[in-house]
């Protein structure tokens, strides 16, 4: 086998088995960090130097993403004005895969006097900084992944899947759902998925094509040109939705009734029982039961079985919701 291909397969061997291993491990101590960051009134605060650093940045964005106020802050940084950060309130999260970083245990005396719970994810159970923290997340590992051992690759894999494994436990904790982080994310096409209802895209009022269940094919075909959604609601006497006709009936009536066709009634050829839709729904959930039906329109009504919009899925993709 080539060499390369060798490291990389062994190397994501080796960091596979330390994740695994990582797993026979999590006891009451995850349950205490979830307790300690779940009852936090403040941020979470986390603090490490190099690769451990970087592993506790992508862990507080992940923390910020489901809505837990967290930040970064450089332990050598905090030595020079940026402690100012913290408060009373916070509770920090130190990473060092050692427990023995002079840059992190520098920080210990300092978030004590504040009376800050203490969370280490550390690669020594028995270094200083596990001695002097609260909670002490084991992240240890029986070897780094590639032929030069003092590169951190196993340790900042495990120590990555600790924060996310915290992050899992908070989601169930504080019962975080998705339309949760849809808030947090509005920006983006899962935002977009999750917050875009009907209602933001419907077509409403005059736009609404609409013709009586005896007008005629001539004002169905102007009804519906003129709307531009390739239909129109049909409806009774009371104004209740009787039916739908779209610009593939019109062509089939063609067919059908050649000479006959302007005799014929908007209730001659409409579809009752068309689908519909409330104005409270996904603009994805529309997506979808348009493509279960091979449809392109949902017909919108509210409680008392009012129309009030048309939604096309023209719009629904236009907004990027799909």
């Amino acid at each position: 086998m080539n060499k390369i291909l060798e490291a990389i397969k062994n190397a994501i061997s080796i960091e596979a088995d330390c994740v695994k291993a990582l797993e026979e491990r999590v006891d009451d101590n995850f349950l205490r960090a979830v307790e300690f960051i779940d009852s936090c009134k403040g941020r979470v605060i986390f603090s490490g130097m190099g690769k451990s650093g970087l592993v506790g940045k992508k862990i507080s964005s992940t923390f910020s993403s489901i809505g837990i106020a967290s930040m970064f802050v450089h332990p050598a940084e905090a030595a020079h004005g940026d402690l100012g950060m913290v408060r009373r309130e916070d509770v920090a999260i130190l990473l060092s895969n050692s427990g023995s970083t002079p840059e992190v245990l520098f920080l210990l005396p300092l978030l004590k006097r504040f009376s800050i719970p203490i969370i280490s994810i550390v690669g020594d159970v028995k270094s200083e900084l596990a001695k002097r923290s609260d909670v002490v997340l084991n992240a240890s590992v029986e070897r780094e992944a590639t032929v030069v051992k003092l590169v951190p690759t196993s340790s900042t894999a495990v120590a990555l899947v600790i924060g996310d494994s915290l992050a899992a436990g908070l989601i169930v904790k504080r019962n975080f759902k998705e339309e949760d982080f849809a808030l947090l994310h509005p920006g983006g096409s899962i935002g977009k998925k999750l917050l875009v209802r009907v209602d933001d895209l419907m077509h409403v009022g005059d736009d609404i094509p609409k013709v009586s269940e005896d007008d005629k094919f001539n004002t169905l075909v102007y009804e519906i040109s003129s709307k531009r959604l390739g239909m129109t609601t049909v409806v009774d006497k009371n104004g209740s939705l009787a039916g739908i006709i779209t610009d593939g009936d019109l062509r089939r009536a063609i067919e059908r009734f050649s000479s006959k066709l302007f005799d014929i009634r908007a209730k001659d050829i409409m579809t009752k029982n068309p689908k519909t839709i409330d104005k409270f729904s996904l603009a994805a959930k529309a997506a979808a039961v348009m493509e279960r039906y091979s449809i392109t329109s949902l017909v919108v009504l509210n409680d008392a079985g009012d129309i009030i919009g048309i939604v096309h899925l023209h719009d629904i993709l236009k907004a990027g919701v799909l």
